[in-house]
C-alpha cells in the first residue's frame, strides 16, 4: 500500500477538524463529569464553574461539530429512498406543537388544549393525504434522437392516475441517474483500499432533473406536457429511476415516491462551436475523387445489357450494333468530397492547472463543480470538431473522424455524423505529457492523401507537433 497515496485521501482540514471534534467531545464529557464529583462533594461554586465551562462546550459542539455531521448525514439522506421528509413549515409547526403542549400541560388551560388539537390534526391530516396522493402514479417520458447541451431539449412527460375515485394534485416528476456506471477514480483508489470501500468512497453523484410539475391529475386519467429541458454538460445520463413528490395539502411533508424505470442512456451531444471562414474555405478540387458507384456524372462506369424499366437515353447504340443486343451506358457519381478530421485530446502544458490531490478529484466528481477554465478550453476544441464535421456533412462530403490513435470509418449523412458526434460526447482530456500520435496513426491519416482532405483540431502550439501533420494537414487552434 502507498502511503503516501492513501494520505492524499485525508486533506489538512479533515485531520484539525477530527482533533478539534474529539478534543471538544472529550472536554464537554470530562466537564460534565467533573461537575458530577464537584456536586457530590458539596462544593457548589466549584460545580458551577465546571457546569458553565460545560456549557460552554456544548455550544462549540452546536457550532463545530453538528453542523458537519448534519450536511454529511443530508446528503446521505438524498441518496436513500426515504418516503418523506419534513420542510421548513413543517420544522414550525412541529416546534409549536411542543412548545403550545408543554404550555397546556403547565397551565392546564383549555383553549391551548384546543389549539394543540387543531395544530396536531392538521400536521397528522397533511402527512396522510400528502401519502396517498402519490399512490397508483405511472410516469412515462419520451425525448428525441439527438440533444445537445445547452439547448433546449423538448421532452414528452406523461402521468397516469391509476386511482378509481381520487384525483392527483400539486406533483413534481423528476428523473435521477448518473453519467457514469463506475467512477473515473475508482481503479486508482481500489489500488490503495478495499474494494468495498473504494466503491463507496468514488460512488457516481446520483443526478435529479426536474422534468415538470402537474398541478391537477383527473382520476383514472392521464396528463401529458411537452416540456424544455436544458442539459448543462456534453456526454452520458444513465437513467436509473423517476421520483415523484409533493407537498400537497399543507407543505409541511415533502412526500417522495420512486418509481422503476427501464435503465436507459441518453447521449448529450456537444455544442456546435463558431469556425472562422478560412478553415472550411478550400480550393474547389481539394478533397474530391471520382467515386466508383452510379451516377449522373460524366465519367463513363461500365456496359452492361438493357434490363427493364432502364432509360432508353442511356442506351449505347453503337455497343448495340456489335453485340446484336441492347447496351446501356452506366456513368460513376458526381465527384464526392472525403475530409478526415483529427481530434487531438492532448492540451499543452502552459494549460494544465495545479495537480490536485485524491480527494479533492474525488470532491470535484461529487459535487459536479461548474468546469474550470481548462476544461472550457478542452469544451472549446471539441465544438469545433464537432462544427467542421457538420460542415462537410451539410455539403454531401464523406467524412471521418479520428481520436487520437482510434480511427472511424468514412461514411456520409446524418446518421453517420450523429455517431461521430457520439465519440466525440464522450471524449476526455488527455494529460499525458509523453503522449504522441503513433506512426501507424500517422500512415493511417495520410495513406489515402489524394482521395481525401485532412483537419486537424489541437489545443498544442505549431512547435510541439510533427512536422509532418503541419505540413499535410490543415490545423485549426483552439
Amino acid at each position: 500500500m502507498n502511503i503516501k497515496t492513501l494520505a492524499q485521501l485525508f486533506s489538512f482540514r479533515d485531520v484539525r477538524n477530527a482533533i478539534l471534534g474529539l478534543l471538544v467531545v472529550f472536554g464537554g464529557l470530562g466537564l460534565a463529569g467533573f461537575t458530577l464529583w464537584a456536586h457530590q462533594t458539596g462544593d457548589t461554586r466549584l460545580a458551577g464553574f465546571a457546569a458553565a465551562a460545560s456549557l460552554g462546550f456544548v455550544l462549540l459542539i452546536l457550532i463545530f461539530v453538528i453542523p458537519p455531521l448534519a450536511r454529511s448525514a443530508s446528503a446521505e439522506a438524498s441518496q436513500m429512498n426515504l418516503p418523506f421528509e419534513f420542510t421548513i413549515g413543517g420544522a414550525v409547526i412541529l416546534g409549536l406543537i411542543v412548545i403550545v403542549g408543554f404550555s397546556a400541560w403547565n397551565t392546564g388551560n383549555n383553549l391551548l388544549f384546543l389549539v394543540l388539537s387543531f395544530l396536531t390534526a392538521s400536521l397528522v391530516v397533511g402527512f396522510f393525504i400528502g401519502n396517498f396522493c402519490l399512490k397508483k402514479l405511472d410516469v412515462k417520458m419520451r425525448f428525441p434522437e439527438t440533444i445537445f447541451v445547452a439547448e433546449p431539449t423538448p421532452i414528452l412527460v406523461s402521468l397516469h392516475n391509476r386511482k378509481r375515485i381520487f384525483p392527483t394534485f400539486s406533483v413534481i416528476a423528476e428523473m435521477r441517474g448518473n453519467d457514469r456506471e463506475k467512477s473515473i477514480l475508482f481503479d486508482e483508489i481500489k489500488k490503495i483500499v478495499p474494494e468495498k470501500w473504494a466503491e463507496k468512497l468514488t460512488r457516481p453523484p446520483i443526478i435529479n432533473h426536474t422534468l415538470d410539475y402537474f398541478v391537477h391529475i383527473p382520476r383514472r386519467d392521464s396528463v401529458e406536457n411537452k416540456v424544455e429541458h436544458i442539459f448543462p454538460r456534453r456526454g452520458r445520463f444513465i437513467i436509473k429511476n423517476f421520483e415523484l413528490s409533493t407537498k400537497f395539502p399543507f407543505g409541511f411533508f415533502r412526500h417522495r415516491r420512486r418509481l422503476s424505470a427501464q435503465e436507459t442512456e441518453i447521449i448529450i451531444f456537444p455544442r456546435l462551436a463558431p469556425i472562422d471562414d478560412e478553415a472550411t474555405d478550400l480550393p474547389l478540387e481539394v478533397g474530391k475523387f471520382v467515386t466508383q458507384k452510379k451516377g449522373l456524372g460524366q465519367d463513363l462506369l461500365l456496359l452492361r445489357d438493357y434490363q427493364p424499366l432502364d432509360d432508353l437515353r442511356s442506351v449505347d447504340w453503337k455497343a448495340t450494333a456489335r453485340a446484336q443486343r441492347l447496351i446501356v451506358r452506366e456513368f460513376s457519381a458526381e465527384d464526392d468530397k472525403r475530409m478526415t478530421v483529427v481530434f487531438d485530446t492532448r492540451l499543452p502544458q502552459e494549460t494544465k492547472e495545479k495537480k490536485l490531490t485524491l480527494r479533492e478529484r474525488i470532491e470535484a466528481e461529487q459535487k459536479g463543480e461548474k468546469l474550470s477554465p481548462i476544461s472550457e478550453h478542452f469544451e472549446k476544441g471539441v465544438g469545433i470538431t464537432a462544427s467542421l464535421l457538420a460542415n462537410f456533412t451539410e455539403e454531401q462530403a464523406d467524412i471521418r473522424l479520428i481520436i487520437n490513435d482510434e480511427s472511424g470509418e468514412f461514411g456520409i449523412g446524418k446518421k453517420h455524423f450523429y455517431e461521430c458526434l457520439k465519440r466525440l460526447a464522450l471524449v476526455e482530456p488527455n494529460f499525458d505529457e509523453a503522449a504522441e500520435f503513433s506512426a501507424e496513426t500517422i500512415e493511417e491519416i495520410f495513406t489515402e492523401r489524394e482521395n481525401s482532405y485532412t483537419f486537424l483540431v489541437t489545443g498544442k502550439r505549431e512547435q510541439e507537433l510533427p512536422g509532418e501533420i503541419v505540413q499535410r494537414a490543415k490545423v485549426v487552434y483552439f
